[in-house]
């Protein structure tokens, strides 16, 4: 197996993202990367902390695409960027896949533009994956498609109800449509429609779900259009921060705080590990024809090594050819 990984563009810089992808060659004797940014800044940490070199390719460059720039324009024009360097090498079979922490929206554009869609598929969807009480919940859209019609989240739905059961290993996964309600009836008319489309659908609907309800387990895929997604992504992710920050002054304050958070320690632990974005790596972009993973902009190292782990298990479980098949099953 080959991968792509962008340096460039990340909050923490390409040191974390090159030591996550020595971590992730560590504990994949079979893959090979390439690294698409400044050849000599990585590879002097390449040889200084990797054995085996021979497993690491380059793409030599500096240029990447901003946050602030229009993606579908930069993705067009900016040749010698580090995302359409990598869009245009992942074309060649020889590679399975690319993760970068860069621009969401040029990534999606580079993804869409390139790489080129899934045939029937109208729009690829960001999907996130998150922990809950039960199973991990599968998310989509996060944040790709701001404007969405009924037809299109039922593409989603199938979308993600195909990466839940073929990489989570959730069999016969349950899918929610994110509302302001449970009951039928509840929601805007994109909801209402969307309701009554999934009523008739192959797949196991669940009916609507709350936020509130979105980390219960309740339902194993949620679905919504990329604007409600994204909300309760940074609602969701904020909210972890938040904790995480009190928790933290609340154990600092005084002596008996400190002796009940050393015998909580273990507890702590796996709730920390709960709420860290870092665990859960990057996101898959689905419905284009080649593995392509969003990683968070301010990733460390370990969120790199569990990205790169999470599109293994993507590539290896063949994700790709089974949403193509279950298209061809539905006569899309």
């Amino acid at each position: 197996m080959k991968i792509l990984v962008d340096t460039l563009g990340a909050d923490k810089g390409y040191e974390e993202i090159t030591k996550g992808v020595i971590k992730s060659l560590e504990n994949h004797k079979d893959l090979k990367v390439t690294l698409i940014g400044n050849k000599n800044n990585i590879e002097n940490i390449i040889k200084e902390k990797l054995s085996d070199i021979s497993r690491v390719d380059f793409i030599d460059t500096d240029d990447y695409i901003k946050n602030d720039e229009e993606p579908a324009l930069a993705i067009r024009r900016k040749k010698d960027s580090s995302l359409y360097l990598g869009f245009k090498s992942l074309n060649d079979e020889e590679y399975d896949g690319l993760i970068s922490c860069g621009s969401t929206g040029a990534l999606l554009a580079g993804a869409t533009l390139i790489t080129k869609r899934l045939k029937n598929i109208n729009r690829a969807a960001l999907t996130i994956v998150f922990p809950s009480e039960k199973n991990p919940v599968v998310l989509l859209d996060a944040g790709a498609n701001m404007d969405c019609t009924p037809d299109l989240l039922e593409q989603f739905a199938l979308m993600g109800n195909v990466y839940s059961s073929g990489v989570l290993k959730i069999d016969n996964p349950k899918v929610g449509l994110l509302s302001v309600g449970t009951e039928e009836g509840k929601g805007d008319k994109l909801r209402k429609e969307t309701f009554e489309l999934f009523k008739n659908s192959d797949f196991n609907f669940f009916g609507n779900i709350e936020a509130r309800d979105f980390l219960s387990g309740i339902a194993d895929v949620v679905v919504t259009d990329g604007f409600s997604g994204n909300v309760l992504l940074k609602s969701t992710e904020g909210t972890a921060i938040t904790i995480m920050s009190n928790l933290k002054k609340g154990i600092v304050s005084s002596f008996k705080a400190k002796l009940g958070a050393l015998l909580l320690k273990g507890v702590l632990t796996d709730i920390k590990g709960m709420l860290d974005y870092n665990e859960y790596g990057a996101a898959p972009l689905l419905g284009v024809k080649k593995a392509v993973f969003k990683a968070h902009g301010s990733s460390n190292s370990r969120a790199i090594e569990t990205g790169i782990d999470a599109m293994v298990k993507f590539i290896e479980n063949d994700i790709i050819n089974k949403i193509e098949s279950k298209l061809e099953e539905r006569g899309n």
